[in-house]
């Protein structure tokens, strides 16, 4: 569980949503995040990686300008959005065991060496000041049916919580899988939401 915010400091939290629909399960969860940051007084804020679709394309250009310490202006306004934020969370659907590309390119290119991550003498530094982050993620398989193939939630949530977030410095980070959103039913699903407003309450 995150150690919870100082409850009489507003804290500034961008919701990062990566799934094209708008009127999906993963966008009603995030309303539902959101609505529990502001009973809890934070400031949430919502970058939804489709409006407008973000390029998840690291070329070889682009690679050879960041090795030269050069940084492109789509790549600047979402380092901007991450500057303004004490506080993440996440929420995207299992894809492939994995995340969406455009997620997956999002962290490629924004989360660039010198800004998110450095190397010193004593090897890699996380550079990412922000204090906890919450990654949440849907599934259509079952918990029992995931873990049959080896992907139990730890090693579903892994490549963010660890292998991105916990490498680029952020130390407090918590996650959860929602599984098998499409079979559950309205009750399942709405008790769903109810983890998900309580997550943002208790960030």
């Amino acid at each position: 569980m995150l150690p919870s915010f100082c409850r009489h400091h507003p804290v500034n939290v961008l919701t990062i949503i990566a799934h094209p629909n708008p009127g999906s399960f993963n966008h009603a969860i995030v309303e539902r995040v959101e609505a529990g940051l502001k009973a809890a007084g934070h400031l949430p804020r919502r970058r939804d990686l489709y409006q407008p679709l973000f390029d998840p394309v690291l070329g070889a250009d682009e690679l050879a300008a960041l090795q030269r310490g050069e940084v492109c202006a789509p790549v600047r306004e979402e380092q901007a959005l991450l500057d303004w934020a004490e506080g993440l969370v996440f929420v995207y659907p299992l894809w492939w065991l994995d995340r969406p590309a455009v997620l997956k390119g999002w962290c490629d290119r924004v989360l660039t060496h010198g800004y998110a991550f450095c190397y010193d003498e004593s090897g890699v530094r996380g550079r990412l000041p922000h204090k906890k982050a919450l990654v949440l993620v849907t599934a259509g398989g079952s918990e029992a049916e995931l873990a049959a193939m080896g992907a139990t939630t730890p090693t579903i949530l892994l490549p963010m919580t660890k292998g991105t977030l916990g490498f680029c410095g952020v130390d407090a980070v918590a996650g959860e899988v929602f599984h098998a959103v499409g079979t559950v039913g309205e009750e399942g699903r709405g008790a769903m939401l109810d983890r998900a407003y309580e997550a943002g309450r208790r960030f």
